[in-house]
């Protein structure tokens, strides 16, 4: 179990921790590029800053919890909020630029296909102007041409007279003979300029669809980019609420700090006045301590300051997380010296086992569901003692095991397997 003073000062160094990312929040949104967070599941970080603030916070008011894990849970999701703005703009402004590009892809390649789709047509009349020259040729061959030309050299009045007609019937041949020629060459260069329209058409529709998919892909990352600085926003409201709430709560939490102190005093003269009466036991022969409980440790002992509240506040044991109702065993034996209600440590039972290093030496089990044992009576070490709970200033099923000497608390991991098994 946290003492007052420690859970309280892990709360306001929540609490001023926010003050600072809140600035870094507003810097954030005024300047893209400035968000900077380590990669990682965001929704992992702020289930862990949760954890984290609910072992924190067990002397605080329930409403001064509240606040606070509404406070770390925003805190720890903000950088990878603010990553994200970041990242979406650098993807609108990059989803532009590609959409600009197509674009002016699309149009080269639309100007490109209409330069070839005109040669075409220009090669297509040119093939219905060589066929008409063509049909005329071929017309008149069907209609005597060529009974003409027997006639116009049978009409020659002398060898002269033949071989100059023969010249022109053979120049009249020679051009019916181009004709059919440009024909073909003009059908062989509409066939060209029609494959190369073809290509130049499918090209100039492929751009066309490429411009249009990066412009929808320009459009959805800029609304991406807007959900993501709303998100933000949205983010640094909350904190500031949170922080709004936990400050209000200021007198509360430390009139509760207060109280978990003079606890913490009346705990160790208690211990100190059974030990005057009892002369501290025999010695301790036990050796290392038996884990008092079968789960995973959730906070460690320790003295933290508070520069919100400007304390320092000692978490006098080391909390092992279990589920309800599981068993806790006396970690060596001893007699029972305390078993009953103390303030925030709810349910608590200490047990003396005689001196250690010249000094009594008792372990102390918080928050239990329920207490089996009586003052006075003998456990052996491993008996089940209580039953793990939540009862007191606890924010979660867990057992707050301590170690003391001549009732002053010290590190129970010094104490206990080194394995915590």
């Amino acid at each position: 179990m946290d003492s007052s003073h420690s859970r309280h000062s892990r709360f306001t160094v929540l609490l001023a921790a926010g003050l600072s990312v809140l600035c870094a929040a507003a810097v954030a949104l005024a300047a893209p590029g400035a968000a900077a967070a380590e990669p990682g599941d965001d929704a992992k970080r702020a289930s862990r800053a949760v954890d984290r603030a609910e072992a924190i916070l067990e002397h605080a008011t329930v409403t001064a919890r509240n606040a606070a894990r509404r406070l770390a849970a925003a805190t720890a999701a903000l950088p990878e909020a603010q990553k994200k703005v970041a990242t979406s703009r650098g993807v609108v402004a990059a989803a532009s630029v590609q959409a600009a590009s197509a674009r002016r892809k699309a149009d080269t390649a639309r100007a490109s296909y209409n330069a070839v789709a005109s040669r075409f047509e220009q090669a297509q009349k040119r093939v219905v102007l060589a066929r008409d020259r063509v049909d005329e040729i071929a017309a008149a061959s069907y209609m005597g041409g060529n009974f003409a030309t027997i006639n116009l050299l049978v009409g020659a009045r002398g060898p002269q007279d033949a071989m100059d007609r023969l010249g022109l019937v053979d120049q009249v041949m020679q051009k019916q003979q181009e004709s059919v020629g440009e024909l073909l060459g003009a059908r062989r260069a509409a066939r060209t300029e029609q494959d190369r329209a073809g290509l130049a058409k499918r090209v100039a529709e492929d751009a066309e669809r490429e411009a249009a998919d990066k412009l929808a892909a320009a459009k959805q990352a800029q609304v991406a980019a807007q959900q993501a600085r709303s998100a933000v926003i949205k983010l640094a409201q909350s904190r500031r609420s949170a922080l709004a709430v936990a400050r209000s709560q200021r007198a509360a939490v430390l009139a509760k700090y207060e109280a978990a102190k003079a606890e913490e005093a009346r705990i160790q003269g208690a211990l100190r006045d059974w030990d005057d009466k009892n002369g501290g036991g025999g010695d301790y022969t036990g050796g290392n301590l038996l884990m008092p409980v079968h789960g995973w440790k959730s906070s460690n002992f320790g003295t933290r300051y508070d520069p919100y509240y400007r304390v320092w506040q000692l978490h006098a044991g080391t909390d092992f997380a279990a589920g309800g109702g599981t068993p806790i065993h006396a970690a060596a034996g001893g007699r029972v010296v305390q078993a009953g209600w103390s303030g925030g440590y709810g349910n608590y039972t200490c047990i003396n086992h005689g001196k250690r290093d010249g000094r009594s030496f008792s372990t102390c089990y918080g928050h239990q569901s329920k207490i089996l044992v009586n003052p006075g009576e003998y456990v052996r070490r491993g008996e089940v003692i209580g039953r793990v709970g939540t009862t007191g200033a606890s924010t979660g099923f867990h057992l707050h095991f301590e170690t003391r000497f001549g009732g002053v608390p010290k590190n129970p991991l010094d104490y206990l397997p080194g394995c915590l098994c």
